[in-house]
């Protein structure tokens, strides 16, 4: 089959191009922009990628199959040639993957609000250590894996990401609705995507769908110390609902949670058993919860009734996933990290593990306020007493504030009311202006740095820099 991809340079849209490359199909795709990394990989596989949108050279080429990205709306010349001829077959991403490959699968799918990338790729490594050749689909770049996407074994288990954006102009349910689970996991459930969710309930309902196209053969595995993920899960009737989380009343539950320098190590039990020791070099409670999670659910897939057949080992050399708490330097008088964080919860959680981990360091934090959600003021507040946990903040101002007008993340009010609580912060103009305040001497400091940089996209460039330069 003959596949046209509208947007493919979108991690999603790649890896699922990627997917169906692999599984014998030809095909290609346009952007607006064809970009580094997903472009050089897909080059590699042999896809065909196309520069910009043209109605015309669509018509040519007269594909079998057009995936519409999110990309595209009303108004979009390839769209638009599509709604004028219905002659030609067009899905949203989500479709596709239901009905060319999830249709003949036991899935695993991994949703929530937060880690649902780095759970993904612990469940793949498990599974895979464990004897099984499963597929995956994660919207990063795992360091434990060949590939974010691979379709494994026909008839093994597939692994998938379960986003809760929206999946086409046209199809304004969550992606993860279409992805036919065996076992759902939701890690964690708050309000985010704010420009497409109006509140936190309206959030909920979108998980409340996601949990009732679960079979009655499946199971759902919750994150059982989450107040929001909990009043969801106590409603479902028709599956079992298997809870994890450091509470004694959850079926597997953490314990023993350490941090240090050396990295972290807690004990994992099912159901008032020992399962196993993880020693590892993960940071913070929430990731060996994400890793609770992951055994659990891939467990069950192996074992309707005792996930404990999953052995735990190769969480002891599991690195995570690029942009998730990397280390780039780790010098005595310097630590720098990356990370991808962008909603209040993921900074309060890295901070927190960050100070535990590194107590004779200054914490220094510096914040990009450019997702959706992130680049609006509606979390102001809330992003403010996250941050307020680093001795030292450096803000840019939000992305497309001149667009988002008074809704924007206001940067300089932030940084205003941090040193009114005694931290030392700085608004930069520019991405370029932060980074000469990082590597100014008087930035430096009598104690060493653990400088860490949260933003979902690039930071202009300069963590790199900074990381060959400090």
């Amino acid at each position: 089959m003959r596949i046209y991809f509208i947007g493919i340079c979108g991690t999603a849209m790649g890896n699922a191009a990627l997917l169906m490359r692999s599984m014998g199909h030809d095909v290609m795709g346009s952007d607006a922009g064809i970009y580094p990394p997903m472009s050089d990989h897909l080059q590699r596989s042999g896809i065909t990628m196309l520069e910009g949108w043209s109605a015309d050279r669509l018509a040519k080429l007269k594909p079998d199959l057009v995936v519409v990205g999110n990309v595209a709306s009303r108004g979009h010349p390839e769209v638009e040639w599509l709604l004028q001829n219905p002659g030609q077959k067009y899905v949203s991403l989500p479709e596709l993957l239901r009905n060319y490959l999830l249709n003949d699968r036991r899935n695993l799918v991994i949703a929530g609000t937060h880690g649902k990338t780095t759970t993904t790729c612990l469940a793949t490594v498990l599974l895979r250590a464990n004897g099984t050749d499963p597929g995956w689909l994660v919207g990063g770049v795992p360091r434990d894996l060949p590939d974010s996407a691979a379709p494994g074994k026909s008839g093994a288990p597939f692994v998938i990401e379960g986003d809760e954006y929206d999946s086409a102009f046209f199809d304004k349910r969550s992606k993860f609705i279409q992805y036919l689970p065996k076992v759902l996991a939701i890690n964690n459930i708050e309000f985010d995507h704010a420009d497409i969710f109006r509140d936190l309930e309206d959030v909920l309902r979108t998980f409340t769908h996601g949990l009732r196209v679960v079979p009655g053969s499946g199971v759902v595995v919750a994150n059982g110390d989450d107040k929001n993920v909990e009043g969801l899960v106590k409603s479902v009737t028709w599956c079992p609902v298997v809870r994890v989380g450091v509470g004694t009343h959850n079926d597997a539950v953490i314990t023993y949670f350490k941090e240090s320098a050396e990295g972290a190590s807690f004990t994992l039990h099912w159901k008032g058993r020992e399962w196993g020791k993880v020693k590892w070099s993960l940071p913070g409670l929430f990731n060996a919860r994400n890793a609770a999670v992951a055994a659990v659910s891939a467990g069950l897939l192996l074992n309707s009734s005792d996930p404990t057949v999953l052995k735990l080992n190769a969480l002891a050399n599991f690195q995570g996933v690029m942009r998730r708490q990397q280390v780039l330097v780790n010098r005595a008088d310097l630590i720098v990290i990356e990370d991808f964080g962008h909603h209040p919860t993921a900074l309060s959680f890295t901070l927190e593990s960050l100070r535990a981990r590194y107590p004779q360091h200054d914490l220094v934090a510096c914040f990009e306020p450019r997702s959706n959600t992130a680049a609006r003021k509606i979390m102001q507040d809330e992003f403010q007493e996250a941050l307020a946990k680093a001795d030292a903040i450096y803000l840019v101002p939000a992305h497309r504030a001149e667009k988002l007008g008074s809704e924007s993340f206001d940067s300089a009010a932030v940084v205003a009311s941090l040193k009114a609580l005694g931290r030392s912060a700085q608004v930069a103009a520019t991405a370029n202006d932060l980074l000469a305040q990082l590597l100014a001497p008087s930035a430096k400091t009598k104690r060493p740095r653990c400088v860490i940089f949260f933003s979902n996209g690039s930071f202009g460039g300069i963590i790199s820099q900074f990381a060959q330069q400090a």
